[in-house]
């Protein structure tokens, strides 16, 4: 993929950043779409630049956002852009620095293309399929942690089976969450419920590059541009410990996974 193209991204990805920044810790309107699931005025703003910004840039592309309106539409195009315009809105809510500015480019059902912009912590993390992934420009080189025990994850609290995990800090996002596993401050994250795609795609591919492993809950691997534009959560994790993984969660995982 021709370095102008993530370059761009990473600028127009940038400038919605800093938009978003500007409102940060400032008065503007707040709902919940649903119960449980708050957006915010700067939610619709940065969704409305992105779009126009990405669209220009690859007008054949189609679109997934969590603030637009689905459209079977996207269907039909090898190319899609997923986006999350701010990833960890809750965190944007309270004032705190998890969150971040997520946008991926699809192609043909794979991550080509992963960009996360997280202005809040003065972090700009990118990758391209098959290039490699990068924080701030430095190379990311996931965890080689073999063993289960010890395994650092990003979780506020964790379940009595799983006391032989190490917690550290957990940002609301859960893009951020997983791009952890990429730069080695973490080893496993996971989410035993069913999501949606602009939530992973381009942190998925940025903790690919770095070596990570990342699949949906059950160990399978993630299709995108889905119908739904759903995926039974995520496991990422440091690759020798990623089959454990899957194993210590899958009874969780099954249960969960039914709806």
């Amino acid at each position: 993929m021709p370095d102008r193209l993530i370059d761009a991204v990473a600028d127009i990805a940038a400038e919605a950043a800093a938009l978003a920044l500007s409102r940060w810790k400032t008065d503007y309107r707040t709902w919940e779409k649903e119960p449980g699931h708050p957006v915010c005025e700067v939610d619709l703003a940065v969704d409305r630049l992105l779009k126009a910004r990405l669209h220009a840039l690859l007008p054949e592309a189609g679109w997934l956002s969590e603030e637009t309106a689905d459209s079977e539409e996207r269907l039909g195009h090898p190319r899609v852009w997923v986006v999350d315009p701010i990833d960890g809105t809750r965190d944007y809510l309270r004032g705190r620095t998890g969150w971040c500015v997520s946008v991926a480019l699809v192609e043909n059902n794979r991550v080509v293309l992963g960009v996360l912009d997280a202005p809040a912590r003065d972090e700009r993390w990118r990758a391209v399929l098959g290039e490699g992934g990068t924080r701030n420009g430095v190379p990311l080189r996931a965890s080689t942690r073999t063993e289960m025990p010890g395994a650092r994850v990003p979780a506020d609290t964790l379940p009595k089976i799983d006391s032989d995990l190490v917690l550290v800090p957990r940002p609301n996002s859960i893009a951020l969450r997983i791009a952890k596993i990429a730069a080695d401050e973490a080893d496993l994250s996971a989410s035993l419920r069913w999501g949606h795609e602009w939530d992973i795609a381009a942190a998925a591919l940025i903790a690919e590059e770095a070596g990570a492993v990342v699949t949906d809950a059950l160990g399978v691997p993630i299709r995108y541009n889905s119908p739904k534009g759903e995926a039974f959560g995520v496991l990422a994790s440091a690759p020798a410990i990623h089959t454990a993984a899957v194993a210590r969660l899958s009874e969780r995982a099954i249960v969960a996974s039914i709806r």
